[in-house]
């Protein structure tokens, strides 16, 4: 029988019965199926794959101030460039400010209140022109030349006034149609007087006729046209008052703003650190305090002199101006009163019929009265009282010889009552009204003097203010970005 052969080699492990199945061979990695191609459009062409939106540089900025500020370095960055900006800003508001109310107090003493005396000059030229006028008609052939040089002076004096006027002001504004209105008016008004004085030296009635339509023409449309340009200049140098003197409150609020930042940001650093002191921080709060302080102290000074030379200049000034607008038209009125001989009456309110400008003459001298009185009370030194109380005293005397030149008018003696009025007497009131407006003019220019040095003194404290506090705030800025910086090395 034949025996299977014995091998001495071991079968295969996968037909080792005790092992179980045969296992499957191994399969090698197959590449991923191909995407599947991407559906067509309308337009039989592809579409592109969806990409995120772009993102905008703001919240690109934002997300890296965010990611910088979970960090010491970056929060000292931050700090940095927002105390350096607020130093920077409050001493740029500064200098802004405060060259606006340097130039605004430049205005009150070169401009706005020159102007303001120019339309004054306007008036009183005007209606001393009038009254020189009506005393040469009186006196006639007896008129002297310092008489018709006066009335002269006067016409040239208004004339340059309104060209100064004129080109000072703004084309179109109120003051410019004033202006060109009575630049026109001036001639018209001349030409009557002239053609008034040359019938009155011929001996011809119709010269008073004349000398009446010049005098309307002055009382009723150059007056007040005039009256109403100093008013507007007026307005308009208490409009340049009030903004040379308003407090600068955004520079003063930005300046203690910038202060509490570095205060804040040097006791931080301190609580970091155990440094009591930061030069850098320390030099720009140092800065912005110098700034802050000059601005408070300069500003005060200007406000003082400004309202001191309004106190004891402008509002003298005005009142002086007014006392001298009613002796001159009190004088005009005395004139006329022996040129119309009582034909222009006036019904008061309780029905008395009196002459208009005997009755004129009453009102002014009132006036003037009670003006003297209140510049008296204005003037704040002896050198201004004086004028003032001359002018009143020469103002009484004028009023006792007006009362008995009237009398001698009333009771039919004109010839009398003419040589008291323009001077062919031995007391005229002639030299009382030029005593009265000589002594007007002294205390004006007095006033004049007072206005110029403290309105002078007011703007010169402000003077190199904005440039200093611009350059301090750059010093400061540079200072609390090098503070800063000292910290950043350490991180280095």
């Amino acid at each position: 029988m034949t025996q299977t052969p014995k091998s001495s080699t071991a079968p295969p492990p996968g037909n080792d019965p005790a092992q179980g199945a045969p296992t499957m061979p191994s399969v090698p990695p197959q590449p991923a199926p191909p995407a599947p191609p991407a559906p067509p459009t309308a337009n039989g062409r592809p579409t592109a794959p969806a990409t995120p939106p772009r993102r905008t540089a703001f919240a690109e900025g934002l997300d890296r101030l965010r990611a910088a500020a979970t960090t010491e370095p970056g929060r000292l960055r931050i700090i940095g460039a927002l105390l350096a900006a607020l130093v920077l800003a409050f001493g740029a508001v500064a200098a802004w400010q405060m060259t606006d109310r340097g130039a605004a107090a430049d205005d009150v003493l070169n401009r706005s209140q020159p102007l303001s005396s120019d339309a004054a000059d306007i008036y009183r030229s005007l209606a001393d022109a009038n009254t020189a006028a009506a005393s040469g008609y009186l006196a006639g052939l007896q008129e002297k030349p310092a008489m018709r040089e006066g009335y002269e002076k006067d016409i040239r004096t208004a004339a340059a006034k309104l060209v100064t006027a004129a080109a000072n002001s703004e084309p179109g504004s109120p003051s410019a149609k004033t202006i060109a209105e009575l630049s026109r008016l001036l001639p018209e008004y001349k030409g009557l007087v002239e053609t008034a004085r040359a019938n009155n030296r011929q001996g011809y009635p119709v010269g008073g006729a004349y000398l009446r339509a010049a005098n309307e023409m002055m009382q009723q449309n150059m007056l007040p046209r005039a009256e109403k340009l100093y008013k507007t200049e007026n307005q308009r140098l208490s409009e340049d008052y009030a903004d040379a003197k308003s407090f600068p409150w955004a520079a003063a609020g930005l300046g203690i703003v910038a202060l509490a930042a570095l205060a804040w940001a040097q006791r931080r650093n301190y609580q970091r650190t155990n440094r009591i002191l930061n030069h850098g921080l320390v030099t720009a709060t140092a800065a912005a305090t110098v700034v802050l302080l000059w601005l408070a102290v300069s500003h005060t000074v200007a406000r003082a002199g400004l309202n001191d030379s309004y106190d004891h200049g402008v509002r003298s000034l005005t009142v002086l101006h007014e006392a001298r607008i009613a002796s001159l038209t009190a004088r005009s009125d005395e004139n006329l009163t022996l040129v119309r001989r009582g034909a222009d009456t006036k019904t008061l309110d309780d029905d008395t019929v009196v002459d208009a400008y005997e009755w004129g003459y009453d009102q002014q001298i009132d006036q003037l009265g009670k003006a003297l009185n209140r510049a008296e009370d204005l003037a704040d030194d002896s050198t201004g009282k004086k004028p003032v109380q001359d002018a009143n005293g020469f103002m009484k005397v004028w009023k006792d010889r007006h009362d008995v030149a009237r009398d001698d008018n009333n009771n039919g003696n004109y010839q009398a009552a003419r040589d008291r009025v323009i001077g062919a007497a031995k007391e005229p009131t002639s030299v009382c009204f030029d005593n009265v407006d000589k002594a007007l003019a002294a205390a004006l220019a007095h006033e004049q003097t007072e206005f110029k040095q403290a309105a002078s003194d007011g703007r010169d404290s402000l003077t190199g203010l904005p440039t200093g506090a611009a350059v301090l705030a750059v010093l400061g800025a540079a200072g609390a970005v090098l503070g800063i910086g000292r910290r950043l090395s350490e991180y280095r």
